[in-house]
Order: C-alpha cells, then structure tokens, then sequence
C-alpha cells in the first residue's frame, strides 16, 4: 500500500512542479520554498517501503531535486542561488514560529498541544542540520567538481558531473540523517540507502523529466522576472 501512495505521491508533487512552472519563476521559486518546510516537518514519520524503514519526507527530496533543476534550466544558475536562500529564510521563518507556538500555554479543553509539541519539538535541530550540511556539502562540490575538471580530463564530462553528483549526494543524506535523525528513527541506514537511492534515479531520470516539461509548458509562456 505504502509503495504505491508513494508513486501517487511524487506523481501529484511533480504535477505541482509543472504547474507552477507554467505559472511562472515566482510561484516555481515558492512551491520549492514550501517543500523545503514540508520535508522538514513530515521527516519525523516513518513509514515500510519495501520492507525499509523510511521516513515520508523522501518525496519532497524529489520534487526538490525537480523543481531546482526546472528553475535552473529556464532561469539560470542565478535563479538556483536565490531559491536556496529563500528555502533557507522560510525554514528558518518556520522554525521561530513554531517555538513560539509551543511557547503559548495550553487552555485546559485544548486536545492538540502535546501532538504539536511532539512533531515540532525537533524542528531546531532539524534546521540546524539542514543549514549545516548544505553550506558545507556546497563547499565541497564546487572543490571536487573543480578538481575533476583539472585533473581528469580523460573522464567524459557526463562521468565526472556523474561522479560528482553522486558523491556529494551521498555526502548530503548520510550527514543530513546522522545529525538530523539519529535517535528519532527506528533505522537510520534504511533511511540513509532509500534516500540516497531515490535521489540518484531521479536524477538520472531528470534529462526525458525536463524534455517533458518543455511540451507541457512552452518556453515563451514564463516570466522571467
């Protein structure tokens, strides 16, 4: 059952990808905005697929990797640079107004506030390990894709963006699952592979992803501002 609600799922989130490109580059800069807030909120369920123990958030992972390559092909790199701040600054937004949340004292008929309190409890340090790993995993790719550029020049240039994706992805789940999830998941290497492996096959899926986006919404119909 899990497995295919998840097909569902990064079905609709791609549908949704699609549409706001087609709305233009600040509702596709919003809706990658949003995910970055939903992954960090949803990450703490977990879920079997495939007899792993995962998290729900792998979806948004997904549509992530999608919709910062749509922006980047019809925007450019600068338009990347902007949204990852723009996640940053509504995750951090998110984090501020849940602990203020949780601050308020609950009424005596309230029946919510202890589910509040378990689900955003974390949110702190989830950030924390977002904000870390991306800024260091940054530096990272733009070192080793640098040193792949000069030092092996025999590598055909799809292998070594291959090589340096794949690494820095890597990089990216293992550290993001160890600081981020450690002691709130039943199984962190399941979590680790699933993610990790999920990443690597929509990114090799990505070039026929954004032929099929350029029939679905034509290029002339964006804004570009």
């Amino acid at each position: 059952m899990n497995e295919a609600l998840f097909l569902i799922h990064v079905a609709i989130v791609m549908g949704f990808g699609l549409a706001a490109l087609k709305m233009g580059k600040l509702a596709l800069t919003s809706w990658i905005a949003l995910q970055a807030v939903l992954a960090n909120l949803f990450v703490i369920k977990q879920i079997c697929f495939f007899s792993f123990h995962v998290t729900c958030s792998d979806v948004f992972a997904i549509g992530s990797i999608f919709g910062l390559n749509l922006l980047r092909e019809y925007f450019g790199k600068e338009a990347v640079k902007g949204v990852l701040w723009s996640c940053f600054f509504a995750m951090v937004f998110f984090v501020a107004m849940a602990k203020m949340h949780l601050l308020y004292q609950p009424s005596p008929f309230d029946t919510a506030h202890q589910a509040f309190e378990t689900i955003l409890s974390s949110s702190t340090r989830l950030l924390l390990a977002s904000l870390g790993v991306f800024i260091l995993v940054q530096q990272i790719e733009i070192h080793l894709f640098s040193f792949l550029k000069e030092k092996c020049t025999r590598i055909p240039l799809t292998l070594r963006n291959a090589i340096s994706i794949s690494s820095t992805q890597l990089l990216d789940t293992f550290l993001f699952s160890v600081l981020g999830l450690w002691g709130l998941v039943e199984n962190l290497f399941d979590i680790i592979l699933i993610s990790f492996s999920l990443k690597i096959m929509i990114i090799a899926l990505m070039s026929p992803l954004i032929h099929f986006s350029k029939r679905f919404a034509p290029v002339k119909s964006y804004d570009t501002i």
